[in-house]
């Protein structure tokens, strides 16, 4: 008896000291971090990692806010940030700490950062306010369309696009950019 109770003591003591042990810290998408901004400089390549390891390269930096573009003319911004401020949910902005790297949100059916270049038989403006769940749905209501893509304002054009597909064409890695397959 008494050997059992120390096992399962211990058992318990650690679980609780892994729970104490660091994680690596990871981006959020969909979070910007409001504050503390000491530079901000444009990010040509629109991808969020390249914020990520701009703030990696510099000592100042705590946190940083990668701004998705708004048209091909504004571009992405990467803001560097000396303070760790509070998260705010925001499509605008993926956020992260320094030490982090971007997590992309994974539901198993939407490819995020993912292009599907390839196979458009119809594509279209998005209107504002609504987000790739509109291209999603545009696909499933179409019996000949087997996937979409969908690309944010400012990557193809100053307002969100979606491209509707008869074949499924393989992934390729393209921020800025949500895919997935229906058919």
């Amino acid at each position: 008896m008494r050997g059992g109770l120390l096992r399962a003591c211990l058992l318990v003591l650690a679980v609780c000291a892994a729970g104490l042990l660091p994680r690596a810290a990871q981006a959020q998408a969909n979070f910007d971090r409001i504050g503390g901004d000491y530079l901000h400089a444009p990010v040509v390549s629109g991808d969020p990692n390249d914020c990520a390891l701009m703030c990696e390269r510099d000592r100042r930096c705590r946190s940083w806010t990668f701004s998705y573009p708004r048209s091909p003319e504004d571009g992405a911004i990467c803001w560097l940030k000396s303070t760790v401020p509070s998260r705010t949910p925001s499509a605008c902005c993926v956020s992260g700490v320094r030490g982090s790297g971007v997590l992309e949100p994974r539901n198993g059916s939407d490819e995020v950062s993912i292009d599907r270049f390839g196979g458009d038989y119809r594509n279209f403006e998005i209107k504002p306010g609504e987000g790739d769940e509109a291209c999603k749905a545009a696909c499933t209501e179409e019996h000949k369309c087997r996937a979409w893509t969908y690309a944010r304002p400012g990557y193809v054009g100053r307002n969100a696009r979606c491209f509707l597909k008869k074949e499924i064409k393989p992934p390729r890695r393209k921020p800025g950019y949500i895919s997935g397959v229906v058919r």
